[in-house]
């Protein structure tokens, strides 16, 4: 017998119990990014050195890096798209609230254009 899930019982999964990776914007792609470059930096460590515990404390120190640097590009990104999208929404508002008023930039750019010719 399936059951039909309810819309707000959806599973997440929670890292360390804390960071709710799907709901939580860039967190998903910063913890991939991180446990690739971890993997990078502590294999390539080993390779390098055959020293298993200083390969793995480099693995970590990567781990940390690149998900610290992966979060901080992501939300750069993200909070100036939300600054855009903000502005536009601000400008499309303004757009329908003077067009056609005396208030209308392009009425008034218009009118300029037609007095200086």
């Amino acid at each position: 017998m399936a059951r039909e899930s309810e819309p707000g019982s959806e599973k997440t999964f929670k890292l360390l119990g804390i960071l709710d990776v799907q709901n939580i914007p860039c967190s998903r792609e910063s913890i991939l990014y991180g446990s690739l470059g971890s993997l990078a930096v502590g294999l390539g460590h080993f390779l390098a050195t055959s020293r298993v515990r200083r390969s793995f404390d480099f693995g970590m120190g990567g781990f940390v890096l690149t998900t610290l640097g992966c979060w901080i590009y992501c939300r750069y990104n993200h909070a100036k798209l939300r600054i855009q999208q903000r502005i536009i929404q601000e400008g499309m508002r303004n757009k329908l609230l003077y067009e056609g008023s005396e208030f209308d930039p392009e009425r008034k750019q218009n009118s300029n254009l037609e007095n200086n010719s």
